[in-house]
């Protein structure tokens, strides 16, 4: 079995290295030059546990090898981005282009998978194209939809082991497409058609979307009640069919802050519930904004000088590098903007970043009069409080 994965990034990169480590000899495909290269030499670029280890093994056993450019294979995969535009309606463009560059590189009898999460009917629109570009293969080719659904900071052990919704566009297209990930799943391979696939992955992060939205309008609300939301958190959840998530600064990442946004632009008139709890967790960044900003003036106006602001993480979710989406990197660009004050910005799983100047996080807390915990990374958990300090705790540092 020879596999082409078009898209070596925080998905891509691990389910290529997974493939090839279970035998698949893999062509990863990445546009990015510094990202082949920095593969060819069996290292990553991304912050994942246990993945630098898999690809140095795969990368010097010649099962993996990135390029910049596909080949001819057996299976193609499509693992790129699906952003969405200013007015959140989903851009396809990537998966579409890295289609076209397969196109040539198909043959009677492969299989061409998308992984990429897409909005519904996007596996349609991919076959129609390849039959446009090559007539002769209609019906000689098989084609299927599966999903990733791993958690960052874990994704080596849930690509073996998470069960996959598998849809092709026909039944020989599902059985193809689940032999082929038999190569490397542990778990359940669960067959449907393209459509219901493509609308599961949307499913389990609106889902995801609209209990974390309860959680953060719930923080919002005991903000003003004077009420500490993690202890009512805890103690409504001793309810044995109640379990309400934890609250955040709201929701990044590319998944569960995009998603849902797939589902409203088709459905706009039926997605009501989805879409307020997009709105909720979007608006949360700005309340956490806000109330750092009034915490700086009222500093500033009791001490008649301006204060020093740590905000502490960039990342969306806790231990990664991932800033895609990140909520905590939206308030600290605000705070940046519009305090009178002195930021210091951290984020200890990043060495460098292009916008802003990154402090260690022991010396931004102890210069800081006000600490805005933004994201739980572990090394957080290690800093003494210091009872002076002005804390704004919207991740559960301190609870």
């Amino acid at each position: 079995m020879k596999a082409v994965f078009m898209g070596l990034g925080y998905i891509g990169l691990p389910s290529a290295a997974i493939a090839a480590s279970k035998g698949v000899e893999v062509i990863g495909v990445d546009v990015n030059p510094e990202v082949v290269d920095t593969i060819n030499a069996g290292k990553i670029h991304i912050v994942e546990p246990e993945l630098d280890k898999v690809v140095k093994q795969v990368v010097e056993s010649g099962q993996l090898k990135a390029q910049l450019k596909p080949e001819e294979a057996d299976t193609f995969l499509i693992v790129v981005p699906t952003p969405f535009r200013q007015n959140h309606r989903p851009d396809i463009s990537y998966v579409e282009s890295a289609t076209r560059a397969v196109i040539p590189y198909l043959k009677v009898g492969d299989l061409y998978i998308i992984e990429s999460t897409s909005p519904v009917g996007t596996t349609e629109k991919m076959t129609e194209l390849i039959w446009k570009e090559r007539p002769e293969l209609k019906g000689k080719l098989s084609i299927a939809y599966c999903p990733e659904r791993v958690l960052p900071g874990n994704v080596i052990y849930e690509l073996e082991h998470n069960d996959r919704v598998i849809g092709g566009i026909d039944a020989e297209s599902t059985e193809k497409a689940q032999a082929f990930y038999r190569y490397f799943v542990k778990g359940d391979l669960h067959a449907t058609n393209a459509r219901t696939a493509e609308m599961c992955k949307l499913t389990e992060n609106s889902s995801r979307d609209v209990q974390i939205a309860f959680a953060n309008e719930l923080s919002m609300i005991c903000s003003k009640a004077g009420i500490n939301v993690w202890e009512l958190i805890t103690l409504a959840n001793k309810h044995p069919r109640v379990n309400i998530l934890q609250p955040g600064c709201g929701v990044g990442g590319h998944c569960i802050a995009v998603d849902p946004w797939f589902i409203v632009s088709d459905f706009t008139e039926q997605a009501q519930i989805i879409k307020r709890a997009r709105e909720t967790n979007d608006y949360k960044a700005d309340w956490c904004a806000n109330q750092v900003l009034e915490a700086a003036q009222a500093f500033e106006n009791r001490t008649d000088r301006i204060p020093v602001i740590a905000c502490m993480g960039l990342a969306f979710k806790p231990d990664i590098d991932d800033l895609r989406e990140s909520p905590a990197k939206y308030i600290t660009s605000r705070i940046i903007a519009e305090s009178n004050a002195e930021v210091l910005v951290v984020e200890p799983n990043v060495t460098m970043h292009k916008s802003f100047v990154l402090t260690n996080y022991q010396e931004a807390y102890d210069k800081a009069d006000i600490v805005v915990w933004l994201v739980k990374h572990k090394e957080f958990l290690t800093i003494i409080p210091q009872v002076e300090k002005i804390e704004l705790d919207f991740c559960g540092i301190r609870k």
